[in-house]
């Protein structure tokens, strides 16, 4: 399952909120080792006091094992603000219809499930809630900075990252920039490499007012 968090219901998912910090630091620390902020054993960032929202990937048992933040591109971005290098003298997309996704992380066994391609199926999920977010939100596009290694992960996927410029070694890390395709074929594909029969993203319910 994927959770949809929204600033106005950061306080109700608290919890969700600390294990997806500390997946990341699991992720960017500790394993690939990436120059970054911390605080304690958690991840966390100048970018997530912007109220992003969150997805995460939770298992059956409650455990979070994977996590993406996404924010509208009319506002601070990390392509724009921090990694503008990639950008190679394009603009930085400011408009309603593309939103940014950064963080994506996932922590799973070795033997965890997995779709086509020997990508884990936690991955797939948290591929097509992404999409099915930007269905809702009616955008055209995701655009992100991420390491050549995800994007090979992508181009398996069948969500090929579509380049703004060339690779460029950003710290200990090969990045690139680039737009993912929100559509409902994509939307599609995934759902089908991944085993994914059923929409994934869940967003909690505002009850109407008696």
């Amino acid at each position: 399952m994927i959770q949809l968090i929204t600033e106005p219901y950061y306080g109700d998912f608290s919890k969700t909120l600390v294990a997806m910090h500390q997946l990341r630091y699991r992720v960017f620390k500790s394993r690939m080792d990436w120059d970054i902020q911390t605080s304690g054993d958690m991840e966390i960032d100048d970018f997530d006091a912007l109220h992003p929202t969150y997805l995460t990937q939770v298992a059956d048992n409650g455990q979070v094992q994977g996590s993406v933040r996404l924010l509208p591109t009319l506002g601070p971005t990390m392509l724009r603000e921090t990694f503008s290098v990639l950008l190679e003298r394009n603009p930085a997309p400011s408009t309603s219809l593309v939103w940014e996704s950064s963080r994506f992380a996932i922590d799973v066994a070795a033997d965890a499930p997995k779709g086509d391609h020997g990508i884990t199926r936690a991955a797939y999920e948290l591929f097509a809630g992404m999409v099915e977010f930007g269905l809702s939100r009616q955008l055209t596009d995701i655009v992100t900075v991420t390491d050549v290694r995800m994007e090979r992960i992508l181009r398996r996927a069948g969500w090929p990252l579509r380049r703004i410029g060339k690779p460029s070694p950003i710290g200990n890390t090969l990045a690139v920039a680039g737009y993912l395709e929100i559509s409902r074929e994509t939307l599609a594909g995934l759902r089908k490499a991944g085993g994914l029969w059923t929409p994934v993203l869940w967003a909690p319910v505002v009850s109407a007012a008696a």
